[in-house]
Parts: structure tokens; sequence; C-alpha cells
């Protein structure tokens, strides 16, 4: 600083002495040493109000990722109480017609013991009728063996309907006691969802609480250095692309890696199946994300996905771990248009919490989280995906 100072009275004795008295306005080098730590200060108080922004955006995206697990834990629960209620509804079905036809054994049995006392028999035993009817003693013998062997008959099928019709009774109360729980747990993961999604709100006023914190500190630092804030925040944008291009590229160089060592069984497309599905998904740019939202006005991750393909003849469910499960696993290195890429929290299929479909040259539309929209994006933007299927 001393040599500074040095330099600058000499560069004053340099000039005329009327020149220099009439520069009023030339700071001094106290004035400049001051300026100089403002602009010091000022610079660290923004590196720290960067870096406290960061990682309150880093959290952010870390709730962003548990609110994903929420939302596709909450789907799964509805999925499988739906599945669950399904199967009370057929086993209520089957144990009522299990009771009907216990029922008419014991009507059968019924019938033939009162045509036994009456002497005659019921119409559909009229093949007995002649044995029934002869009067000598061998001919008696007959017929008892005859009524012997219907009657036993009979009360097998009634022991075997009444049976049937317990174990149906049984296997619809277990099937009861399944949806009611299935019930339960949807509505536990719901709970756990809108607790979650309180969590991810303040986290979202912090961030905007410290980015507006930044573009003030930006805006005096812009004034020490004397600069522009456009300027200062262009800079620090740059920085971010350029650390968010180096990541995608390291992502894809690891997906490429896999893509190597990886079994590729994707079976080919049927004619038309791809584009219609990512025609549709197209057609939903800029709906808002909705938790559970599958359409026409709303999405989430899978509702998207589930909807896109269903306009191209294939059911899927609204559950992206599912939807993993029902599609055929392939390498990055096979991805085409209409194909679905998934990550996981944990690196399984089970613990699979969002899910995009793939358009091309890198690029994904997605319906991303709360507070966005359905949106095409870059797909290494979330990090190498662990999970490429096609439906």
């Amino acid at each position: 600083m001393r040599s500074r100072t040095l330099a600058l009275a000499v560069l004053l004795g340099l000039l005329p002495v009327g020149a220099a008295r009439a520069d009023e306005n030339t700071p001094s080098a106290a004035q400049v040493q001051a300026a100089q730590q403002t602009a010091a200060r000022r610079s660290g108080q923004a590196e720290a109000a960067t870096r406290a922004l960061a990682a309150a955006q880093a959290s952010a995206q870390a709730l962003d990722v548990r609110a994903e697990q929420a939302v596709e834990r909450h789907n799964g629960a509805v999925l499988h109480q739906q599945q669950a209620e399904a199967r009370a509804a057929q086993a209520r079905r089957t144990a009522a017609t299990a009771a009907a036809t216990a029922d008419a054994a014991r009507t059968a049995a019924a019938a033939l013991a009162a045509a036994q006392y009456r002497g005659d028999v019921r119409p559909g035993l009229a093949g007995l009728a002649g044995l029934l009817s002869v009067r000598d003693l061998h001919a008696a013998s007959v017929r008892r063996e005859a009524v012997r062997s219907v009657v036993e008959e009979t009360r097998r099928v009634e022991d075997t309907a009444s049976a049937a019709s317990a174990d149906a009774g049984a296997a619809s109360a277990a099937a009861t006691l399944a949806a009611t729980a299935a019930r339960a747990a949807t509505v536990e993961v719901t709970q756990a969802q809108q607790q979650m999604q309180a969590q991810l709100t303040a986290q979202r006023t912090e961030v905007a609480r410290l980015a507006a914190e930044r573009t003030t500190l930006l805006a005096q630092l812009a004034a020490a250095q004397q600069t522009s804030v456009e300027l200062a925040a262009v800079r620090q944008q740059a920085l971010a692309d350029a650390a968010a291009k180096t990541a995608a590229e390291a992502a894809r160089k690891a997906a490429l890696t896999a893509s190597d060592t990886s079994p590729d069984g994707a079976s080919p497309y049927r004619p038309g199946d791809a584009s219609a599905a990512v025609a549709f998904a197209r057609a939903q740019l800029g709906r808002p994300y909705v938790w559970g939202g599958a359409g026409p006005d709303t999405y989430d991750c899978s509702g998207l996905t589930m909807r896109s393909w269903q306009r191209a003849g294939v059911d899927l469910p609204h559950f992206a771990a599912d939807q993993f499960a029902r599609s055929t696993p392939l390498s990055y290195s096979r991805l085409h248009p209409g194909d679905l890429v998934f990550w996981s929290h944990d690196g399984t299929p089970q613990d699979i919490y969002h899910v995009a479909i793939y358009l091309g040259d890198d690029q994904m539309i997605e319906a991303p989280r709360t507070g966005d929209v359905v949106k095409v994006a870059s797909l290494w933007i979330m990090g190498t995906p662990n999970f490429y299927a096609r439906p």
C-alpha cells in the first residue's frame, strides 16, 4: 500500500502545479485505502452470502428429493390401497357365491330327505325311480344302496360347499383387514407428505430471503468496485453455469462407462408408441406440478409419465417404482425418445423417487417439484440417473 501511495505522490509531482491544484477531486491515499478496504469487506460479505445461499439451495434440493420420495410413497400407498380394496371386494363376492352354494347344497339334502320320507324322489333323481319302486328284497337292498349313495354325495357336496364358504369368509375378512391397513398406511404417508411440504415451503422461504440478502450485498459490492450489479450477477451466474457444465459432463461420462458393462434387454418400439408419448408430454409443458396430479391440468412426475404412455396405448401405474418394474431396463447408450429415466435415493429400484421422459440429445421432459411446472431440462440436472427403461 505504501508503494501505491508513493506512486500516486510521484504522479502528482509530475503534473503541472496548476493542474494538480485544479484537480481537487483527486482522492487521497487514505481515501484510496479506505475504498479498497470497503470493497474487500463487501466482497467478503458477498462471498459469504453466496456460500449461505448455495448451502440453503442445496438443503432445498435435498428436501426436494425427500419430498418426491414422500410423493411416490403416497402414490404407492394409494395404488396398494386400491389393489387391496379390489381384492377385498373380490373376496366378498367369492364368499357370497360360496355361501349360496352351501345353501343350495343344504336345500338339496333337505329335499332328498323329504323325498325319502314320502317314498318318492326329486326330479333330479328320476333316473332312480325304477330301482326305488321295486318290491322284492333284493330290489329293496339296491334301493337302500342307491338312496345312501345319493345322500352321501349330497352330504359331501354340502360339506365341501360349507368348507368353501368358511374359507371364503375367512379370506374376505383377511382381505378387509388388509384393505383397512392399506387405508391407514395411505393416511400415514399423506400426513408425512404434508409435513414434508411444510418443511420444503419453509426452506424455500429461507432461500428467497438469502437470495434477496445476496442481491443487496452484490449491489453494495458493485458500488464499492464502481461496477454494476448486472455485471456482478453475470459473473456469479457464469461461475455457476461452468460448475453445472462440469458436473453434467462428469455425469454423462459416468453413464457411458456404466453402459459399457450393463446388460441391455431393450425391446423394440411398436410403431408410433414413443412419438405419441413424447407428443403428449410436450403438450403438457407449462402445466403446474401438484402432488398426486395425473392430469389433465396438473401432474406429478409419475402422473405425467403414466398419462403420456397411456396415450401411446401402454398402461402404467401411478407409481414410479412400479413403472420401472413393468418396463424393460436398458443402458444410457441405448436411450431413444420416449424412454423413461429414473432416479433412486439409495440406488435400488424399490427406492425410485423420480421419473422423466427422455427426448434425445441429453434432454428430458419432467414434472420436477412443487412450485415448478412441466418443462424441458437437462438429463443431468439431478446427477447421473440410476435407471433407464422402455415401457
